[in-house]
């Protein structure tokens, strides 16, 4: 199984903040730094310093680690056209020698879309596939040759689809609960599944869903990783887990949903899961400035399952 850790700067971090929680990661043997594509706080807290734009962090981040992989989970299709989404990630892989991948979603939020002018359309499925579409299109097509789209919201016309990524293939990832369009999205564009903040036992028909999708469409199952997201809050006793949590406003930890409690509890959620088909966890770490709690995790959960 595979670790890495997901935050939440748009709580209140600035980019050293981040910074230090992506080179902490690294160091520690976690195999991703990815962070939310968010512009306003949300719950409690005043959300400073204010805001850092997904993609301009981790260009930055892409430039001061070395090894450890970059991405969003996720951006949404409402923030940024397609072409220039294309242009901005496929920048990102170059600067990190090909450690860069795109969670691609429809976006939720629409407060913060008031409070910074971006335009919220009540109708976003159709905008992801079409990003979707777009998006590897620019980057799968030859060198030399151009790439063109007709669709409902956006036209691209003999694009030469420059810059080419790093990788060959980026990865790109399609998560949500939607029980017909998102696996069938997942199967035809994604390199990865994920799931986040459900609870344990509906793990395994989530990923379900996505397999018979891309059987449908002739596509192996096993081509795609499965992945999930939870919030976590580990600690050496149950008490320093509730301290934990308690740092981040969680007066109560709904056990079913999240990985919390000490390093056994948590490896006995984490094996269940494995069970369950998942192939990846996203560690939510939403109290950045705790790198103990890294360090932590490193040392206590990580050995028993790698």
């Amino acid at each position: 199984m595979d670790f890495r850790i997901f935050v939440e700067p748009q709580q209140g971090a600035s980019y050293l903040d981040q910074l230090a929680v992506a080179q902490a990661a690294e160091k520690l043997g976690f195999s991703g730094f990815f962070r939310s594509d968010h512009y306003l706080t949300m719950g409690s807290g005043d959300g400073l310093p204010g805001p850092t734009d997904a993609w301009t962090t981790l260009a930055g981040l892409a430039r001061e680690t070395s090894t450890i992989r970059l991405g969003t989970l996720v951006s949404s299709v409402t923030y940024r056209l397609p072409g220039i989404l294309a242009i901005q990630v496929a920048q990102v892989d170059q600067m990190s020698d090909g450690r860069a991948e795109l969670g691609l979603g429809t976006g939720w939020f629409e407060q913060e879309h008031r409070a910074y002018g971006i335009p919220f359309p009540a109708k976003r499925f159709d905008l992801l596939e079409e990003q979707l579409a777009i998006v590897t299109g620019l980057w799968s097509t030859p060198v030399g040759e151009t790439f063109s789209f007709s669709g409902d919201t956006y036209r691209l016309d003999d694009s030469p689809a420059l810059p080419k990524p790093h990788q060959a293939r980026v990865p790109v990832i399609v998560g949500g609960a939607g029980p017909r369009r998102t696996p069938a999205l997942a199967a035809r564009y994604a390199t990865e599944f994920n799931i986040g903040f459900q609870p344990f036992g509906l793990v395994e028909g989530f990923f379900s869903t996505v397999r018979e999708a891309a059987e449908e469409i002739g596509r192996d199952p096993r081509e795609l990783t499965y992945s999930v997201a939870y919030p976590t809050f580990a600690g050496a006793t149950e008490a320093e887990a509730a301290r934990r949590a308690a740092a981040t406003g969680r007066a109560e930890v709904d056990a079913g949903a999240n990985l919390y409690g000490t390093p056994d509890q948590i490896v006995d959620r984490l094996g269940w899961l494995a069970e369950s088909g998942t192939d990846r966890v996203y560690l939510q770490i939403l109290d950045m400035h705790d790198l103990d709690h890294l360090d932590f995790l490193a040392r206590e959960v990580l050995p028993q399952l790698t």
